[in-house]
């Protein structure tokens, strides 16, 4: 049963990233990383998947994704320490609390926000591993489903 749920959180992901990459590609190249990020609301996730991953869904609470690889050929996952906030357009602030999720070679890092209709969110994401730090910065527009 976790190697389908797995699989379909990859089958859902790739759904994205091919969306994003036709667009241009969410990924940033920071430092010595290149860190892909991703904002969306957690209803695109199938219930079952949320369950496994303890994500609530819901019309008013978004997923952030965010995937740390090596920035070379081999675009190797890495693990990091992610911290952060997100700011909506008025200032209210919300903590990002991160959980790591390994899924054989992928490691991804998840965390969720709340959010009401049209409303924007500007993400600052501290990205930490051994001395190295980055700082990934993005915005998104959620709506209501």
């Amino acid at each position: 049963m976790k190697k389908y749920i797995s699989l379909a959180l990859l089958v859902l992901m790739c759904a994205f990233a091919q969306a994003s990459t036709e667009q241009g590609g969410q990924f940033k190249n920071l430092g010595p990383w290149q860190v892909h990020y991703i904002a969306f609301p957690s209803t695109f996730i199938q219930p079952t998947i949320a369950k496994a991953y303890d994500l609530e869904r819901s019309n008013y609470k978004a997923v952030v994704n965010i995937s740390v690889l090596k920035n070379n050929a081999e675009k190797t996952a890495q693990k990091a320490v992610l911290t952060g906030e997100a700011r909506n357009l008025i200032g209210n602030k919300q903590e990002l609390e991160f959980k790591e999720v390994v899924d054989g070679d992928a490691i991804y890092y998840l965390a969720q926000i709340d959010f009401s209709n049209e409303e924007t969110y500007r993400f600052t994401i501290n990205i930490t591993q051994g001395k190295n730090q980055q700082v990934l910065k993005f915005q998104q527009k959620f709506y209501v489903d």
